[in-house]
């Protein structure tokens, strides 16, 4: 009995030790899992701490660079502060500069009105003179003609100042001109339309030049070409002849100059030199040797036909449209965009002297047989003869229909000096006789505005051009 209760006991003590056990096994697995948590989050710990410092440490950096833009904040404060005031002083001094600007311009507007005001009683002044003079002429000539003494007559004619001027060899005497009323010819010389015409010098023969590139030579009495010149590369706007009529010269659009041999009609030079259109040229009257031209290069050159180059330039604040040799070969006349005729030395190249010749450009220079005279054309429609010793205003020529149709329109007078021919935007032809200026003449037979006239040397007939590239011959 008491064998069996113990047998119980040790059964019990036994179950229990081997709950015991079982539940130390169970803790030791719960401490091995605490164990390794432990450590898992003694390194989650570790890192954590790891992460504030950078943290702070990145905090501390932010704290730093805050602080430098506070500062650089502050300094831009500063310096826009400091740039404000700057700009505010620059705005307050271009005001004023603005304002002082304005008054300048007032100034100068009141100048140029005050200036304008003065040419134009200048040249009313000049316009009273030249009237007076005409009318000095009209006596002059009305005496002369109750006189009718024919060698006084002549001896007025030839006497300059008390000098009478003696005929070199080789003069050829020119026939009175008569204010031409019939046309003879009409030519459709130029297709494009025709800008310069001419006469041989002492000669009917007639040499044009368009926008065709070609010039060629005509026969007034019949109206048939003689002769065309071929190898220009441009528009020819200018043209000149050598005074023994062996050379044809042309100025063009292509920034050259063409020399043409008559006889041949081959090209004797190119002439190169000129950076612009060259709009204007002219042989000397006493030399087969020198050529002056002037292109919209503010440039007037001097050429030498037997070397084939140029001996001299002259600068020009003002582009010249027009120009033309003396007959002494000594000087040269040119007209200007500014207005101004401009006479100068071709030996040195020197300005001799000049004049307010109109109040817009000049168009046109002829200069009269005897060498006295110089004929300007201007935008102004205003047609005057100057004196060139004294560049004194001896004719104004002048009429309500008359209007120069461009900056190239080329005016003539004639060989014997009484008459001055001129071309209208309307097509027209407008003669003015010196002793009748008020009472114009006038030519119809152009469609299209009359771009230029040449009177021969020997008294008729007058050639006129047009936009059209048709050439009238009057008679």
């Amino acid at each position: 009995m008491g064998h069996s209760r113990r047998h119980v006991k040790g059964l019990e003590w036994k179950e229990k030790a081997e709950n015991l056990e079982l539940e130390l096994q169970q803790c030791y697995r719960a401490q091995s899992r605490l164990s390794e948590q432990l450590v898992v989050e003694v390194a989650e710990c570790r890192n954590s701490k790891a992460l504030v410092q950078e943290k702070e440490e990145l905090v501390s950096n932010l704290q730093d660079e805050n602080t430098q833009l506070r500062d650089e904040n502050s300094q831009l404060k500063k310096d826009l502060e400091e740039k404000t005031k700057a700009l505010d002083l620059l705005i307050s001094e271009n005001k004023s500069v603005k304002a002082q600007l304005e008054e300048v311009m007032l100034k100068l507007k009141d100048a140029e009105a005050e200036n304008r005001k003065l040419i134009d009683r200048w040249m009313l002044e000049k316009m009273k003179d030249a009237e007076k003079l005409n009318e000095a002429n009209a006596m002059y000539e009305d005496m002369m003609e109750r006189f009718k003494v024919s060698s006084i007559e002549q001896l007025a004619r030839q006497q300059v100042d008390g000098v009478i001027r003696r005929r070199e060899a080789g003069y050829v005497e020119f026939g009175e001109s008569a204010v031409p009323s019939v046309c003879k010819h009409t030519i459709h010389a130029h297709d494009g339309g025709c800008g310069s015409i001419l006469f041989e010098n002492n000669s009917d023969r007639l040499i044009s030049g368009g926008q065709d590139r070609t010039v060629k030579i005509w026969d007034t009495k019949t109206g048939n070409p003689s002769s065309t010149l071929h190898g220009c590369l441009g528009s020819v706007l200018d043209l000149a002849v050598t005074h023994d009529n062996r050379s044809v010269i042309a100025a063009s659009s292509s920034n050259n100059i063409y020399v043409w041999d008559v006889s041949s009609g081959r090209i004797r030079h190119t002439l190169t030199g000129h950076t612009d259109k060259v709009c204007t040229v002219d042989a000397s009257k006493v030399s087969s040797r020198n050529v002056v031209s002037a292109a919209y290069d503010h440039t007037i050159k001097i050429w030498d036909l037997q070397k084939g180059y140029c001996i001299n330039t002259i600068i020009s604040m003002s582009n010249c449209n027009a120009l033309s040799y003396n007959m002494d070969g000594l000087t040269i006349c040119s007209g200007h965009v500014d207005g101004n005729l401009r006479l100068w030395d071709s030996r040195t190249g020197k300005l001799i002297s000049e004049v307010a010749a109109h109040s817009q450009a000049v168009t046109s220079i002829c200069v009269s047989r005897s060498g006295n005279l110089v004929l300007t054309s201007g935008r102004d429609n205003l047609h005057n003869l100057f004196d060139v010793r004294t560049l004194e205003v001896c004719g104004t020529f002048r009429a309500n229909g008359n209007r120069v149709a461009s900056n190239w329109s080329r005016s003539c007078i004639s060989a014997d000096e009484n008459c001055v021919a001129a071309g209208s935007a309307d097509g027209s032809i407008y003669v003015w006789s010196r002793l009748k200026a008020d009472m114009p003449s006038i030519l119809e037979g152009h469609s299209s505005p009359v771009l230029t006239c040449s009177w021969s040397g020997l008294g008729k007939p007058l050639a006129s051009a047009d936009r059209n590239g048709n050439v009238c011959i009057w008679i």
